[in-house]
């Protein structure tokens, strides 16, 4: 366990132009603070970065002061990587301008943006960047470990749309990485995770995204799961690539739109988000709604950046949360077979299983283009999560989503799975496992550019 004294705290704030803060001044408590109210860290010092300079100084002095570096963007890590117990946290929030070009359609977004500033500023001029689905998630964490969500199938993931970005190496360096400049870094830096230095900078292709979407929420009790995967099945083989659906194992909100008597209740629901012509979504609604008649359903226009916030709420700060990912070929009836049985068994209200598909412009994607932890092949991405309001039912639902997560192993493609969704003690193993053939690849990178693995708090590769 490394101290670091008064004094050295004092000599750190001559260096930094942004705040400093140290156990003993007002507002650490706040400054410590993480979405999972699981993780529970004193850093010895927390520096809130105002430049790139900043960054450099803070990986120079935490090195030389013999401290382990943890890098803060949106502090939504559910393993706690974005802190550490005794060392130096870089805290990027501080760095969240997003600058738009809508001629060139490029954006640049500082390491400590949230997607919601991101979409906001994006969508002044109907473009966005394909990203996740919680608007206060922060844009780096999840780009560098790839970026999914309501667009996916249209324009791909994050990473496939990151065209530079500017990086604090572990020995202090300032690097531009792109296709044309330090192209190793820029390929590891697309799916490696924070391995390779805190990214400071972002720059993005953007894509039009009418601010105007479509959205419907179809809800059947937990006896229709069987039919309703296997209608999902159907229905998403051959989905337009204009329309996007998700899959959740979920309870009914407190919503409106939900009838009192439906509040709360545990189901499963399709989520069908449209972002080309109404008809076209309306067609893939009927075909559902006609099929399998839902217990409720909702539907309505709605503006890109609602769609961006609709599960704010229900992920807010201060949750207790765990998670696990995995990656399935297809929605086998083996596989159906698991996920109805475990589904039931999970026991806050919170907690969801979330199905996003994997195709279309994600599957453009040649394989061995970016280091990202999956293939691109067509398939499903699921998520496991566990958030309760207290330690005691977190420690029930962490128990359901490994037994969950074992349960599905003969049906997925290996214990790898989505790197955003790794972490957990056996992650070395998950972590070879996930990025396959390219982990010798990424493990070189990693020498050129960490070779002590001064960045190791992420889903972590040992420099060769």
């Amino acid at each position: 366990m490394t101290q670091l004294a008064g004094s050295g705290i004092e000599d750190l704030r001559t260096m930094i132009g942004g705040p400093v803060v140290g156990p003993a001044d007002p507002g650490y408590d706040d400054s410590r603070k993480v979405w999972n109210a699981t993780i529970d860290q004193r850093p010895a010092v927390i520096v809130q970065a105002r430049s790139v300079e900043d960054v450099s100084r803070a990986v120079g002095f935490a090195r030389e002061n013999g401290l382990e570096i943890a890098v803060r963007g949106g502090a939504h890590s559910p393993g706690g990587s974005c802190t550490v117990a005794d060392g130096l946290v870089i805290d990027l929030s501080g760095l969240n301008a997003v600058t738009i070009d809508p001629v060139a359609k490029r954006a640049r977004v500082g390491g400590g943006a949230l997607l919601a500033d991101l979409d906001a500023a994006a969508q002044q001029y109907g473009l966005a960047v394909p990203a996740g689905m919680v608007s206060h998630t922060g844009v780096g964490g999840l780009t560098l470990g790839g970026g999914m969500g309501w667009l996916t199938r249209k324009f791909g993931l994050s990473i496939d749309n990151l065209v530079a970005a500017q990086v604090v190496t572990a020995d202090g360096r300032i690097l531009r990485a792109a296709e044309d400049e330090n192209p190793d870094l820029h390929w590891a830096l697309r799916g490696g995770g924070g391995n390779f230095g805190v990214v400071t900078e972002f720059e993005f292709q953007l894509h039009e995204v009418d601010p105007i979407i479509r959205f419907g929420l179809l809800f059947w009790d937990l006896d229709k799961g069987p039919e309703m995967f296997r209608l999902a099945r159907e229905v998403m083989a051959k989905l337009p690539r204009e329309v996007n659906i998700v899959l959740g194992g979920l309870n009914a909100p407190p919503a409106p739109f939900v009838p009192a008597e439906h509040q709360f209740k545990p189901g499963y629901a399709m989520i069908v988000t449209g972002f080309g012509e109404a008809e076209e979504h309306e067609q893939v609604l009927d075909e559902i709604r006609l099929s399998l008649p839902p217990l409720f359903e909702f539907a309505t226009p709605m503006p890109y950046v609602a769609l961006q916030q609709m599960l704010d709420e229900a992920n807010a700060w201060g949750q207790h949360a765990y998670d696990k990912g995995l990656y399935l070929d297809d929605l086998s009836d083996e596989a159906i077979e698991v996920l109805t049985d475990q589904l039931p068994r999970k026991q806050s209200p919170l907690s969801v299983m979330l199905f996003y598909r994997l195709d279309q412009a994600y599957s453009e994607v040649a394989d061995d283009a970016t280091a990202f932890s999956g293939s691109r092949a067509p398939g499903y991405a699921l998520f496991l999560v566990a958030i309760a309001p207290t330690p005691e039912l977190l420690e029930q639902d962490r128990a359901w989503v490994r037994s969950f997560w074992t349960a599905l192993q003969p049906h997925s493609r290996g214990i790898g799975s989505y790197v955003n969704a790794i972490s957990d003690d056996e992650a070395d193993d998950r972590v070879r496992a996930s990025y396959g053939a390219k982990y010798e690849r990424l493990a070189a990178i990693k020498a050129i550019y960490d070779p002590g693995n001064v960045f190791h708090r992420n889903a972590n590769i040992r420099p060769a």
